[in-house]
């Protein structure tokens, strides 16, 4: 997600032409034509204990046009390809719905579509992200906003100046690119990074952030990569500590984790869209206990207990506390989520549980 430029944009164009000559050089040698991409999972990925971020291995898959299995992937590959490569040459951005668009069609001759479902485009896009070694902003593409910021900090976005204090209870919705933002003046002690929008807008509503001197950010569920990479920056770029408040589920716990240690589909950018020096400030299953929330709490499906299995195989999850956390969670087959503090009374949140917890330090690595 670097800031493009002309020099940028002519090596993002030489990877997806060196990636079409090795098809054509497959053809000339009459060999089956074919492309190689990084393996995306937990089998692929490796967690660096001294960074605290994921990395990609080195597996690959091969996918080939004359493996019927393959064939239709193929040609939509080479057709996103292609259309970046136009697009980068444009000097166009385009969102990965208009992409999906301008290259659904039918083939002629045939009644076969390239594209049934912006589902099949999607997946690609970052397969050749992997393939690429780039990001998909650098290949001009971008998803919706999603996410929200407020809080006393100014921000410059394309010779407009913003100031994210004066945006009433609506804060500046974040987009999915976000190098051109230059921060011009920020006064605020921490980050705090919200889960859902309904405690961003309760916090909002309470002044938490102008009466603890905070920017907050909600990322409405699964932190998209604007979010990411805009806590990235604001913790490496002004020293800001970063603290996440999730709901108390393996959900909830596994959308911090990617805040902090990166995601297994794009473990190759970790250090720019993972923030190792994050914090977790709740909800948690002390809290429960601590707080008295056990009539707040709901049952565990088997879906939920599931998870919590497989957070606790991951590397990253295996810090003391978090084991602990999971295994008390499976113990008590209960979740609670962050709106359950409501029970309390609606300050409670903002004058109480998260003043008192950040102020002590009550905080999971």
């Amino acid at each position: 997600m670097k800031n493009l430029n002309k020099s940028e944009d002519e090596e993002i164009i030489s990877k997806i032409t060196g990636l079409g000559t090795g098809v054509v050089e497959d053809i000339a040698k009459h060999k089956n034509p074919s492309i190689q991409i990084p393996q995306r999972g937990i089998g692929n990925v490796d967690f660096n204990s001294e960074t605290n971020l994921l990395t990609m291995g080195d597996k690959m898959s091969s996918r080939s046009f004359f493996n019927i299995a393959h064939s239709k992937k193929f040609l939509q590959t080479m057709l996103i390809a292609s259309k970046c490569k136009d697009f980068v040459g444009r000097g166009k951005t385009a969102s990965i719905r208009e992409l999906y668009y301008q290259l659904k069609h039918t083939i002629s001759g045939t009644k076969e579509n390239t594209f049934d479902d912006q589902s099949e485009s999607d997946p690609l896009i970052v397969d050749l992200e992997t393939s690429l070694e780039v990001l998909r902003e650098e290949l001009h593409l971008k998803a919706d906003d999603k996410g929200t910021l407020i809080g006393n900090i100014v921000l410059e976005d394309s010779g407009d100046v913003i100031d994210c204090s004066k945006l009433g209870r609506s804060g500046l919705a974040i987009p999915s690119i976000i190098e051109h933002y230059n921060f011009k003046k920020i006064k605020a002690d921490y980050v705090l990074v919200i889960e859902t929008g309904a405690m961003f807008d309760r916090l909002v509503e309470e002044k938490f952030h102008l009466n603890n001197n905070c920017i907050m950010i909600s990322t409405k569920g699964q932190a998209a990569r604007g979010c990411r990479r805009l806590v990235n920056r604001l913790h490496n770029e002004q020293n800001l500590p970063i603290i996440v408040f999730t709901d108390g589920d393996p959900w909830g716990y596994y959308i911090y984790s990617v805040l902090k240690a990166g995601s297994m589909a794009l473990a190759h950018e970790s250090a720019r869209l993972g923030t190792p020096g994050a914090k977790f400030v709740g909800m948690t299953m002390s809290d429960v206990d601590s707080y008295g929330l056990e009539n707040v709490t709901e049952k565990l499906k088997d879906v939920d207990k599931k998870r919590i299995d497989e957070l606790l195989n991951y590397p990253w999850f295996q810090k003391k506390e978090w084991v602990a956390e999971l295994k008390l969670m499976k113990k008590k087959g209960v979740r609670i989520e962050q709106q359950a503090l409501a029970s309390k009374s609606l300050e409670f949140v903002a004058e109480e549980y998260l003043p008192e917890k950040i102020a002590a330090g009550t905080l999971l690595p």
